[in-house]
């Protein structure tokens, strides 16, 4: 990438998953072409490409977990299966020529603002240095698999391996199994495992609200006449969305909400319960905490699989783990050969382990030593031009985090803009003390923050236990906060009318 090609702003987006990939999409059609997207894989696809393990699929509906300007017509279930959304994503880059702006297996590793030639220095693992105008870290909330703390992990002399690193070449059959966590993923691959293997022990460190899965195949007709009449795919969509912002939101954001709402959805989720036979372990996966406290997960197959026969769930702490075998709290001993960590992402990293260096030697790890934040999740005072996806507090608890990505996009489209015309501009630090202030204020008061459960949303950190990953209001309040680029929230610093963008005449 090079700043003297153009006066246009030289753009770096690391990672091409849905935010690189949309973002790159919708730079491209604002004719902003000085753009690298740099994937430190082979290739592209984000958590779609990594997450492969059996059943792996969204707990979105695949109708409203597309771009907006690029529906599909031929999702051939209403929740997606990974391969279709890897296959959606790759398409969409190819049909809009973004793979000659994609650099795969380059990893960011760090990048420094140079305050003299008003850019970033980008440095990558191979050592070389690259130059740009703007940086867009796309790297994601889910990007970086979390691994628990215990003693005696480095023992084990079975197989080892996290959900976010599926083991291909492992066969379960005959196998004696212990999935750590009972979150989003291990109730999508749990049921394929004990197709096959002589145990499956699941360590419940809490349970989860699980409703039944609204799911089912489309017929070939069907997505036939959704693309000869586009409107039947569109009103589905709209459908989707309008349940999501008016029943489930509410119920997440607020009491009224909650006492309104919760009630039906509730019941639904123990309708659900109903499919395990014995009393003592629907008591054991009976959640005790409020109802959207974490994320509602969905499934018509966990709890049928927890009834076979060798498939059981422990709910006292891990305390240790040996060569052949797990043990806990209550001094039980399960001989397993297989560990299979299901225990989510580092969340709260953001950009890690990229080292981010802005104005006046400012590390980001140092500025958010006492929490991540961002103003509207997308900028830090003193890293100028320098811009998040999916940052601090844009998470949705409900709904479709594409839907925030797209209105991410928009704002840092409306950024680049402006850059064009000067040399940098960077937000103020007002503006994000209000941000923050008004957001941690409005999290209060919701479900993730008052519901009882321990959540990945929230962190520890110096302020106390703080939610760094929601959004606390609906998909389209968000969508109205960036819909302009609010420069009067930035100082800028002009660029002279006469100069290229590299300071030359």
């Amino acid at each position: 990438m090079s700043t003297e090609d153009s006066n246009q702003p030289a753009i770096a987006v690391i990672g091409s998953g849905f935010s690189g990939i949309g973002l790159a999409i919708r730079l491209v059609q604002a004719g902003f072409t000085n753009l690298t997207v740099y994937e430190r894989a082979e290739s592209i696809g984000g958590v779609w490409r990594d997450n492969i393990y059996p059943g792996a699929a969204c707990d979105a509906p695949s109708r409203l977990y597309s771009y907006s300007f690029a529906p599909n017509p031929d999702w051939s279930r209403r929740f997606a299966p990974q391969p279709e959304i890897l296959d959606y994503l790759r398409r969409c880059a190819a049909e809009y020529g973004i793979g000659q702006y994609v650099r795969t297996s380059t990893e960011v590793v760090a990048a420094e603002f140079d305050e003299n030639r008003y850019r970033w220095e980008l440095e990558l693992a191979s050592g070389a240095t690259v130059h740009a105008d703007v940086v867009v870290s796309a790297c994601g909330q889910l990007s970086r698999p979390a691994y628990p703390r215990l003693p005696g992990l480095e023992e084990f002399g079975g197989t080892a391996f996290h959900s976010a690193c599926w083991d291909h070449d492992y066969d379960p059959t005959g196998r004696d199994i212990a999935v750590i966590g009972n979150g989003a993923s291990a109730i999508q691959f749990v049921p394929h495992l004990v197709e096959k293997a002589r145990s499956v022990t699941v360590f419940q460190r809490q349970p989860h609200w699980i409703s039944p899965k609204p799911d089912g195949e489309y017929s070939a007709l069907r997505r036939r006449l959704n693309r000869w009449l586009p409107i039947l795919h569109k009103l589905p969509r709209l459908g989707i969305f309008l349940w999501f912002e008016g029943v489930l939101n509410p119920m997440l954001v607020s009491r009224w909400g909650r006492r309104a709402m919760a009630a039906p959805i509730r019941l639904w989720c123990r309708w659900n319960l109903r499919r395990i036979t014995d009393p003592d372990l629907r008591r054991t996966l009976l959640p005790g905490y409020e109802l959207g406290c974490n994320r509602i997960l969905t499934s018509n197959e966990y709890y049928d699989a927890l009834n076979r026969e060798g498939t059981r769930v422990v709910t006292s702490p891990i305390t240790s783990v040996r060569p052949t075998a797990v043990e806990t709290e209550n001094g039980r001993c399960f001989e397993v050969d297989t560990v299979i960590y299901a225990t989510g992402f580092r969340s709260h990293d953001f950009v890690a382990p990229m080292r981010i260096t802005g104005l006046a030697g400012g590390e980001l790890d140092t500025v958010w030593h006492a929490g991540p934040r961002a103003y509207l999740g997308l900028t830090v005072p003193g890293f100028p031009n320098f811009f998040l996806m999916y940052g601090p507090n844009t998470n949705v608890g409900s709904g479709s985090i594409v839907h925030m990505l797209e209105s991410q996009m928009n704002y840092i489209v409306g950024a680049v803009g402006e850059i064009s015309r000067v040399r940098y501009l960077d937000v103020r630090p007002e503006a994000l003390e209000s941000f923050d202030t008004a957001t941690q204020e409005s999290l209060a008061d919701t479900v993730w923050n008052t519901g009882g459960c321990h959540s990945w949303y929230v962190a520890d950190t110096a302020r106390g236990p703080l939610n760094t990953n929601n959004w606390p209001g609906s998909m389209l309040g968000y969508r109205r906060r960036t819909k302009r680029f609010d420069i009067e929230n930035y100082r800028t610093v002009p660029r002279p009318a006469a100069t290229t963008r590299d300071g030359t005449v």
